[in-house]
């Protein structure tokens, strides 16, 4: 298993992250004060989608005495949004609804030009530009919701982003992120930037509240950083809750855009989704015969997982369909042809809003 903010590799196991990487799991307990405030459980907080923490339960004190909180996320602009991407966001847009506030979301840009020797500013710029269509067809409003485009924005993030890189150490980073002697220093001043979304409120409105960071637990490792030396700046230190990864298609892994043949992009055509359906790895057996005999393991399917993430909101009726699975009682080739359906329709629909997103984009900059 590996996993970094760069790299996600192997059969991931998260209780094993949550001891290494020193965050808290999810309490019964934390679940239920969530529950006061927005009504029902979240499908991705019931499932145990988001199974870790730091600070949610300080953020919570601080929310029930009348201090509000905003919400950071973001995307590294590396090429096309995959389903994967969208279930931390889907979440994001469920807390920013039910707590009434706003979100800040950077698009990296400038983090994907340094790391990536492939790639240059002209090919990040672009991608962020069309990553943040997703976030925007998603259902986010302008009036709450502030897109940070690094490199069109470091005007605004440059004073936060010294405040902050004066107090890290290069100790500090190198044992943090794994910086070697060969590695840029652009790349090594970098995290300073991702830091300042969370202190960015105060200086737009001057109002100094914690913000609270969805996100996959790769991330994990840039907000430990900026704990350290958020109180320093006196700023709340930024809390996180932290999700999994959505398999790819494939056997194994998360899913990422570097194996597009195992990855739903939110631009794949119906056609182009339902072949790599088709080929996709699941729990079944060699032949039909067989898996009527012994059943099918939904624990290691990739298909099964798009029902656990996104598309069976109905606890009953996941566990019968698991439960069929198991038994043989229903064959890969159901499983496969109801998925392929289910996201053509959900990507046809966020397609149409994506295109409508061209005319408000703009909206969502922050004004000077």
């Amino acid at each position: 298993m590996v996993v970094t903010p760069w790299e996600v590799k192997g059969k991931v196991d998260y209780q094993r992250l949550i001891k290494e990487f020193g965050t808290q799991p999810l309490t019964e307990d934390l679940l239920k004060r969530l529950e006061r405030y927005t009504g029902s459980l979240h499908l991705q907080l019931d499932r145990q989608i988001f199974f870790s923490h730091r600070d949610l339960d300080a953020v919570l004190d601080l929310y029930e005495k009348g201090t509000k909180f905003v919400l950071y996320t973001g995307r590294g602009p590396s090429g096309p949004v995959h389903i994967g991407h969208l279930v931390p966001w889907i979440f994001t847009l469920h807390m920013q609804q039910k707590f009434n506030t706003r979100l800040y979301f950077q698009l990296t840009d400038d983090e994907k030009f340094l790391i990536d020797d492939s790639v240059d500013l002209k090919t990040t710029q672009h991608w962020a530009y069309e990553n943040a269509l997703d976030l925007v067809a998603l259902g986010f409003k302008p009036e709450d919701t502030f897109i940070i485009y690094d490199t069109q924005d470091m005007d605004l993030l440059y004073d936060l982003t010294l405040e902050v890189a004066k107090r890290i150490t290069y100790s500090t980073a190198r044992s943090t992120f794994g910086f070697q002697d060969s590695t840029n220093i652009g790349w090594v001043y970098w995290p300073a930037i991702q830091a300042v979304p969370c202190f960015i409120h105060k200086k737009l409105t001057g109002e100094n509240v914690p913000a609270l960071i969805p996100a996959a637990i790769d991330q994990d490792p840039y907000w430990r950083v900026t704990r350290d030396i958020a109180q320093k700046l006196g700023y709340y230190k930024p809390a996180q809750i932290h999700c999994r990864f959505l398999p790819g298609l494939g056997a194994g892994g998360k899913m990422s855009a570097s194996m597009p043949e195992t990855s739903i992009f939110t631009k794949d055509s119906p056609e182009i989704v339902k072949k790599k359906i088709w080929n996709a790895f699941t729990g079944g057996k060699g032949t039909a015969a067989e898996q009527r005999k012994t059943g099918a393991d939904p624990t290691i399917c990739s298909i099964f997982q798009y029902y656990f993430f996104l598309f069976e909101q109905d606890k009953t009726k996941l566990a019968e369909r698991e439960r069929r699975c198991k038994c043989g009682e229903m064959l890969c080739g159901e499983c496969k042809k109801d998925v392929a359906e289910k996201l053509g329709k959900f990507l046809e629909e966020h397609q149409k809003r994506r295109e409508k997103a061209k005319d408000t984009i703009e909206q969502y900059h922050i004004k000077r």
